[in-house]
């Protein structure tokens, strides 16, 4: 069971809403909000915790872009994903949160620095292609059991296809949605819900929901090179978060 202020559940709804825009077509900024809860709890049941906002605003995200998406893409990462679940889920015990912090960080803040400053400049559009969706996704998988930070490996892979913005909205949108559904049994194994946890998850739905139309409307309004600019630039402050609380928690 978990308590909390009337300051930590502001917070928590803050990080409600934040969840919402990334269902709405905004994914990057969806591995904030377990840091933001654990500003109040542990890593692991922040994102325990934060699952049922997950999926309420999975059911919206798939609904709004159910028209929009890759089938390629999924063939190839769900399956991949889902066994990065079972990896995450037969490693909690062992795998830290700040090793898995430092590995989304890196991963993500080289394919930032390989974006701005390769010397294709990710020009060309690539295909999609069976063996790295299948690590890539397996990555995601893995990450977003742990602590919700699926976002980065999905991208490292998905962003070079340059997919249409719409496409790759809902692509992510409805990839996660299974994942995070996956995760359910798990988690309740790993910690079970509280009549109080899902009564404090019930208030941060509201949020959620509007964050999740919020990020709808600013996907559909924004053109495509400031669409993935923007994702560019908070995969780039994200990563380097990341790997700077891993650093610092170490001295």
């Amino acid at each position: 069971m978990i308590e909390i202020g009337s300051s930590a559940f502001i917070v928590a709804c803050f990080a409600a809403w934040i969840v919402g825009l990334s269902k709405g077509g905004l994914p990057i900024v969806a591995m904030l909000s377990v840091p933001i809860m654990s500003l109040f709890m542990p890593p692991m049941t922040a994102a325990i915790l934060l699952l049922p906002i997950y999926i309420v605003s999975d059911m919206v995200g798939v609904w709004l872009y159910r028209k929009h998406y890759s089938a390629i893409n999924l063939k190839i990462l769900l399956p991949a994903g889902l066994f990065g679940v079972f990896i995450g889920w037969a490693t909690a015990s062992i795998i830290s949160d700040e090793l898995v912090a430092l590995l989304v960080g890196i991963m993500g803040l080289s394919f930032v620095a390989y974006t701005w400053f390769g010397k294709r400049h990710l020009k060309e559009a690539r295909e999609a292609t069976t063996g790295k969706g299948l690590f890539w996704g397996t990555i995601a998988g893995f990450t977003s059991f742990i602590s919700h930070t699926g976002g980065p490996p999905f991208q490292v892979y998905t962003l070079p296809q340059k997919l249409e913005k719409l496409v790759f909205a809902g692509t992510a949108t409805i990839f996660f949605a299974i994942i995070n559904l996956s995760k359910l049994p798990p988690y309740l194994a790993l910690r079970g819900y509280s009549a109080d946890d899902l009564n404090l998850a019930l208030w941060l739905v509201p949020s959620a929901l509007v964050g999740t139309f919020m990020g709808a409307h600013l996907t559909k309004i924004l053109k495509d090179r400031w669409f993935f600019g923007l994702i560019e630039v908070g995969l780039l402050l994200v990563s380097i978060k990341l790997i700077h609380g891993v650093v610092i928690g170490a001295m």
